[in-house]
C-alpha cells in the first residue's frame, strides 16, 4: 500500500522505530539512520550488535551509518532526506534544532517532507526536557496506577506505552499522507507518550470522570467480569463473559453449579460486579478439579468466551494462530534464520507477508552513498 513511499528513520529503541516498521510493513522504503560504529543503542542491548530487541522493530529497513560531526557524511543525510517523502525522530526536545535536523531547515529544503517528531512529554511545558521512557510515561499517564498495586508494587507487562507512541504516530503519519495527497501541504506531525498512553485509556478516565472513582488494578476486571483460574494441572484459564447474560448461565451449566444463579450476591450482573472477589472465591476451587484442557472443552461446548493462559512458546502452538501464519521466518545472509510476528493487517484476505530481515548496522551505507554522489553528479 506504501509502495513508493521513502521514510527516513532517524528514531532509537522503540517509539520511532516502531512507527517506521509499521511503515516498512505496508511497504514503505525505510532507510534507518543510525550512528557511525555503534548503531541503534537497542542494537547491543544484549551484547553484539544484532539484540532481539532490535530485531523486533526495525524488520524490512536498510541502514546507513552517519556520523552527523562529519561535514561528508551530513551532506549524505540531508541528500536522503531531500529525496524522501516522511523523515521520523525521538530526540528530546530541542536536540534536533541543534543537529540542524529542525522541521523548518528540512521542510525549507524538501517542501513535501512529512516531519515526525515524537518526544516523551511534548515539545514544550515544564516538563520536556526530561528524559521519558516507557514506565515514566504509563506513571505519569496514570495508566500505571491500573496494574500496580499490592503490598509489594511492582512494575509488569511490556513495553506498553513505547509500542503504543510508535502505533500512534504511524496513524498520524498515515493521516499526514492522506492531507499532502488532498491539500499538497506537507504537515509536522508532533506526538508524545505522555498523551498517547492517556489517549489509550480513554475508556478508564471516561469511568472517572462519570463517578469520580479512579479504576485499581482489579476494577476493569470486576466490570467486565474476567476471572483468571488455576486447573487441576497447573496452568491457567482465564474467562471473560462481558455483559450478555447468556455467557454466565452457560458459563454455571459447563461448571455444573446452578445454585450460583440463586446465591442473592450473584443474582443479577451488577451484583457479580460488586462482589467480584466473593465469585473468584467460589470458582477457585470448582476449576481445580479439572485440568486446563478438560476445562477447554467443557466452555467451547457451552459457547463461554474463555482462553488456556498460554506462555510465549504456546501460542505460537497455537491452533489459530498457525491457521493465521502469524510465525514468519526469514533469512539474513549474514545473520541466519529470523523468526518474527507477521503484521496483523491484511489487504483483500491475503496474507502473504514479504518483509525482510532487519538490517546490519551500515548494511547499505556503501550503496546509499553511491547513489547520492550519482544524483549529484
Amino acid at each position: 500500500m506504501l509502495s513508493g513511499l521513502t521514510v527516513i528513520d532517524h528514531g532509537t529503541f522503540i517509539t520511532g522505530s516502531f512507527a517506521t516498521m509499521l511503515l516498512a510493513d505496508l511497504g514503505a522504503t525505510v532507510i534507518k539512520v543510525e550512528k557511525k560504529d555503534v548503531g541503534d543503542p537497542y542494537r547491543s542491548f544484549r551484547g553484539g550488535l544484532y539484540a532481539p530487541h532490535f530485531q523486533a522493530n526495525n524488520r524490512s529497513k536498510q541502514s546507513i551509518g552517519i556520523d552527523l560531526n562529519d561535514d561528508a557524511d551530513r551532506e549524505v543525510l540531508l541528500s536522503l532526506i531531500d529525496e524522501a517523502d516522511v523523515y521520523v525522530q525521538n530526540f528530546r526536545p530541542g536536540v534536533a534544532e541543534k543537529l540542524g535536523l529542525s522541521a523548518e531547515t528540512l521542510q525549507g529544503r524538501n517542501p513535501k517532507l512529512i516531519y515526525c517528531s515524537i518526544s516523551g512529554f511534548g515539545p514544550d511545558g515544564p516538563l520536556a526536557a526530561r528524559p521519558t521512557y516507557d514506565t515514566v510515561a504509563q506513571g505519569m499517564s496514570g495508566f500505571l496506577s491500573m496494574y500496580v498495586g499490592g503490598d509489594e508494587p511492582r512494575i509488569v507487562g511490556p513495553a506498553i506505552a513505547d509500542s503504543l507512541t510508535g502505533l500512534y504516530a504511524a496513524y498520524g503519519i498515515l493521516g499526514a499522507i492522506a492531507g499532502r495527497e488532498r491539500t499538497g501541504k506537507a504537515s509536522k506531525v508532533d506526538l508524545s507518550m505522555l498523551e498517547t498512553v492517556m489517549h489509550f485509556a480513554s475508556e478508564p478516565f471516561a469511568n472517572f470522570f462519570g463517578n469520580g472513582k479512579p479504576w485499581g488494578p482489579y476494577d476493569r476486571a470486576s466490570i467486565s467480569q474476567s476471572y483468571s483460574l488455576e486447573c487441576a494441572d497447573g496452568s491457567l484459564i482465564a474467562l471473560h463473559l462481558s455483559s450478555p447474560e447468556k455467557f454466565w448461565t452457560e458459563l454455571l451449566a459447563a461448571i455444573e453449579r446452578p445454585d450460583l444463579n440463586d446465591d442473592p450476591r450473584f443474582d443479577s450482573r451488577m451484583k457479580r460486579v460488586d462482589h467480584h472477589d466473593e465469585l473468584i472465591a467460589e470458582l477457585r476451587p470448582v476449576f481445580v478439579r479439572k485440568t486446563r484442557d478438560e476445562w477447554s472443552a467443557l466452555l467451547d461446548k457451552h459457547d463461554v468466551p474463555f482462553a488456556p493462559i498460554y506462555t510465549l512458546a504456546e501460542a505460537l502452538e497455537g491452533e489459530q494462530a498457525k491457521h493465521l501464519e502469524v510465525l514468519q521466518t526469514v533469512t539474513h545472509p549474514e545473520m541466519g534464520e529470523i523468526r518474527m510476528i507477521r503484521n496483523p493487517i491484511t489487504y483483500d484476505g491475503d496474507r502473504r507477508f514479504s518483509a525482510g530481515p532487519p538490517p546490519t548496522l551500515d548494511e547499505h551505507g556503501a550503496e546509499l552513498r553511491d547513489r547520492t554522489a550519482r544524483k549529484k553528479a
